[in-house]
């Protein structure tokens, strides 16, 4: 019912930026909530990021705090992940998620940190930084 497609990863040097965009298609008006999440090799799926879709309010990961910045493009169906001073502990397949049901605010945190709570799936982008 959707399509999640990212794009913008890449190999950067530590310290340096890199903006990860994804495009979604199909029943777009019916989605809530989209998320970044990644993975390391022999790692679990940690993770990211997460925005509400209408209104725009936001979730992160510690780690990424003050350094990750998620935002959407209502009118392109896209969302952004801007990183910004990069380490090479973010080497990771960065993929993006759709929820396609809403979450009561009290339980925000914990259901939007949970990969199996989300619907749709792109492919991955790799994101390698250099130390």
């Amino acid at each position: 019912q959707v399509q999640l497609v990212e794009s913008g990863g890449g190999l950067v040097q530590t310290g340096g930026s890199l903006r990860l965009s994804c495009s979604a298609s199909g029943r777009t008006f019916s989605m809530h909530y989209m998320g970044w999440f990644r993975q390391a090799p022999g790692k679990e799926r940690e993770f990211v990021a997460a925005i509400r879709w209408s209104g725009g309010s936001t979730n992160y990961e510690d780690s990424v705090k003050g350094r990750f910045t998620i935002s959407r493009d209502n009118a392109k169906n896209t969302v952004y992940l801007q990183m910004n001073s990069l380490k090479p502990e973010d080497t990771a397949v960065y993929y993006c998620a759709s929820r396609m049901s809403p979450v009561p605010d009290a339980h925000t945190t914990v259901v939007l940190s949970i990969a199996r709570w989300y619907d749709y799936w792109g492919q991955g982008t790799q994101v390698t930084v250099s130390s």
